[in-house]
């Protein structure tokens, strides 16, 4: 953590971070005077800007007419002059470009009823791109009080109301920070991790990207008390609730302490073709056997299972006459 011990918010006390507008507690705002108990410093960067899906990476001279990792779309250059949030902890590649692309091929050969026969042999690979992603990994403290419907002590009732509160603590939580890959994927990716590993160097393909940070720790406040009662309640029914059917969960949370954390976290984006239409696969950076895609549909199939329940209405119904 980044933290500076001697700047706390003047209304809850919370632990403040160098470049936070606002306490990511109670959301109390910070004085310009006192922003995290330093000036806030100008950084001027240079990223290369996706125009389709957002996503900015560290602009490289090299790539001339950068194309967006994420979606291939044409990226712009752009110059900001607000502080930019960087990586602390990076977590190393475990997984080579070759075992991407085998991962790629397990992914197409897989036998799904609505994909098409020959997606294996038919579908071809465009692009493959190493990137690390960005996420918050945060600590917190939490009072967490609870209410939910319970088949405990229901006597002639099927449910029984209880409530309590209790007192959590939450390691290495993630919320992601990315604007490329879409909440479902970075949930999916991110429990494979392991975040001991990290390091301050990045370790991995040459050609690697790294996602910038879009969102500041106050800005990713939201999110973060989001992950925190998702967490909460999710403890809750395993651990505290009584009975072993239960109704009706909320959960309400107060935090006490927040400490973060900036990762950057790899993956492999791969785009293949199948009929001149591009699909995308998103491959774990340290276990292959993470894999998610999309994949084309085939129509012929989908016609016959209509077909196939249209005729046997028809039959019941002339059955039913």
């Amino acid at each position: 953590m980044t933290a500076l011990a001697a700047v706390g918010c003047a209304r809850c006390g919370g632990a403040l971070e160098v470049g936070d507008l606002r306490c990511p507690l109670c959301g109390l705002a910070v004085p310009r005077s006192r922003e995290s108990g330093v000036p806030r410093e100008k950084v001027r960067a240079r990223v290369a800007r996706c125009d389709t899906c957002g996503a900015a990476v560290e602009y490289s001279v090299e790539a001339k007419a950068p194309r967006c990792a994420f979606c291939a779309s044409v990226m712009h250059v752009e110059t900001t002059a607000d502080p930019l949030e960087q990586a602390e902890a990076i977590v190393p590649f475990t997984v080579d470009p070759s075992a991407a692309r085998e991962a790629l091929a397990g992914f197409l050969s897989q036998k799904r009823f609505f994909r098409p026969s020959d997606l294996a042999v038919r579908a071809a690979v465009d692009s493959l791109k190493a990137l690390w992603w960005p996420a918050w990994g945060f600590s917190a403290g939490a009072r967490v009080s609870w209410a939910a419907d319970s088949d405990a002590g229901s006597r002639r009732s099927d449910w029984a109301p209880h409530a309590g509160q209790v007192d959590l603590a939450f390691q290495d939580v993630l919320v992601s920070a990315s604007r490329g890959l879409s909440a479902r994927e970075c949930a999916q990716l991110a429990g494979g991790y392991r975040l001991g590993a990290a390091a301050r160097e990045p370790r991995g393909p040459e050609d690697a990207q790294m996602e910038r940070f879009d969102v500041t720790r106050s800005g990713a406040r939201r999110q973060i008390q989001a992950a925190v009662e998702a967490e909460a309640r999710q403890r809750m029914e395993r651990e505290h609730i009584p009975g072993r059917r239960f109704r009706n969960v909320h959960v309400a949370v107060v935090l006490s302490r927040l400490e973060t954390r900036r990762y950057a976290l790899p993956a492999y984006v791969l785009a293949y073709r199948y009929r001149n239409k591009l699909y995308r696969v998103v491959v774990h950076g340290e276990d292959p056997a993470v894999v998610l895609g999309d994949a084309p549909v085939s129509v012929v199939k989908v016609l016959a299972v209509v077909g196939a329940v249209l005729l046997a209405l028809g039959l019941l119904f002339l059955l039913m006459r």
